[in-house]
């Protein structure tokens, strides 16, 4: 294979990529860009690389979450520190029902651009190009705002650096304190329909008050108050990817600055495309979308050639599959993972498989099927004997209705009141760490079954 650069993509065959139509004007962003600095450091995408490693071997498990696709006008401080809160919300469960660490990665400053089924949309008898994500063009339907504006990457850079500099605010400066979570966690099974999950939340009650009954306060114990939250997204418009791409000058690797965690999409994996020979290069771990039509033979020349020293953490697998699928095609990938002797992290999306129509005419995805998908991904690794390293969802903090179910109960009908997303339907806050509290039951379950076998 010849040696890697961070132009080398271009000689690759590219897909779900624009077609600026001023090639000056592009030229002239990336120049600007790549003088900005990385919004991201290679010391912390190799922290998250390792902790990655621990739960590829179930030391630790993923729990990875945001935005479809982030938004330019809907960007606030408000949206990032909700979204940041229920994440912790949802880590604070996991933790418990796990008893490892949760390693929290958002789906956050970065997550602009979209691969979308077909090139060109029609509506009212008019085609026009996709919307591509607030990176690329834009939502309003005219041939003007569909047109690829490479400028666009520069407000994208911008946002992403404002995001990432709230989210370590937020981490490091009290707001993630354990005790605040918990609280927020309580305010949720206050509700009828969420008693069922009161329980559990009485026994982290019952743990934080033991900590605090042997002297370990979060005012005293900085790991009380402090959280590591990294970043990610998908790396699809390779243009900004390439721009921000950095030296290390401690390994002499080369860093993709634009996140912590990039990953490849189930429509970019191309074993010889653009994309896949981006994410070859760089030191940051990679994700790799999995779905349906992702061959064995694939799967194997995909592992190599993205982790050919075959280290822990760096290539996540993420499976999307659908729920009532999952069965007929995780074991089979699993098998070629073994017969490859593979380091990966198995990750569960249930989100991109259940996507469906419904009655009122909007694209949801039923809580009850995003639910199923999760626990037969954990019911196939569990009959394998393989690790289930994390969960990955499309949601928000805000209180949007674009899933249906869950304790809210969020119908058809329901879907039109408060139907926010640029793109795919996202879980809600509430449904969200409804989400957390039954994997948190399937992790419970998982360890006490092993400590069973185990004897």
């Amino acid at each position: 294979m010849t040696e890697w650069q961070k132009t080398s993509w271009r000689n690759k065959p590219r897909v779900q990529m624009p077609d600026y139509t001023d090639s000056d004007a592009l030229h002239a962003v990336e120049a600007q860009l790549a003088k900005y600095p990385p919004l991201v450091f290679a010391g912390e995408a190799r922290k998250l690389k390792k902790a990655l490693g621990a739960a590829s071997r179930g030391e630790a498990f993923l729990l990875q979450g945001g935005d479809c696709a982030e938004s330019f006008e809907q960007f606030s401080a408000n949206g990032i520190r909700d979204t940041f809160k229920v994440m912790l919300q949802m880590a604070m469960v996991l933790t418990f029902g796990a008893k490892v660490p949760v390693v929290k990665v958002g789906r956050m400053a970065g997550q602009f651009a979209k691969p979308r089924s077909a090139p060109t949309e029609v509506v009212n008898g008019v085609e026009l190009p996709s919307y591509r994500g607030d990176i690329i063009n834009e939502l309003g339907f005219s041939a003007k705002e569909r047109i690829p504006d490479p400028k666009k990457m520069l407000q994208a850079y911008t946002q992403a650096a404002a995001t990432l500099n709230l989210l370590r605010a937020f981490s490091t400066g009290g707001y993630a304190d354990i005790n605040e979570v918990h609280s927020w966690t309580l305010g949720f099974t206050e509700g009828e329909k969420a008693a069922k999950y009161r329980d559990m939340a009485n026994r982290i009650s019952d743990a934080l008050d033991f900590m605090r009954a042997a002297g370990l306060e979060s005012e005293t114990n900085h790991n009380l108050r402090t959280v590591d939250f990294y970043t990610s997204h998908e790396s699809l418009l390779l243009e900004y990817e390439e721009a921000l791409c950095r030296m290390d000058s401690t390994s002499g690797k080369w860093l993709a600055g634009s996140g912590h965690m990039i990953w490849i999409g189930d429509r970019t994996r191309q074993p010889d495309g653009a994309h896949v020979e981006f994410a070859r290069g760089v030191l940051n771990p990679v994700g790799l979308k999995c779905g349906p039509t992702t061959t064995a033979e694939d799967l194997k020349v995909l592992m190599n050639r993205l982790n050919p020293t075959n280290e822990a953490g760096k290539l996540t697998l993420i499976a999307r599959f659908g729920a009532g699928k999952v069965a007929e095609n995780l074991p089979r990938l699993i098998k070629a993972v073994r017969e490859e002797g593979a380091n990966v992290t198995w990750v569960c999306d249930p989100m991109h498989g259940n996507t469906i129509k419904s009655s009122s005419g909007y694209k949801t995805r039923p809580f009850d099927l995003v639910l199923r998908e999760v626990r037969e991904f954990f019911a196939v690794h569990n009959g394998e004997g393989t690790i289930p390293g994390g969960v990955h969802f499309e949601m928000t903090g805000d209180d949007v209705t674009e899933c249906t179910g869950g304790v809210r109960a969020v119908t058809d009908e329901d879907l039109s009141d408060r139907y926010h997303t640029a793109c795919d339907p996202r879980l809600n806050a509430s449904q969200s760490l409804e989400l957390a509290f039954l994997v948190a039951e399937e992790l419970t379950a998982r360890r006490t079954d092993a400590a069973a076998a185990n004897g």
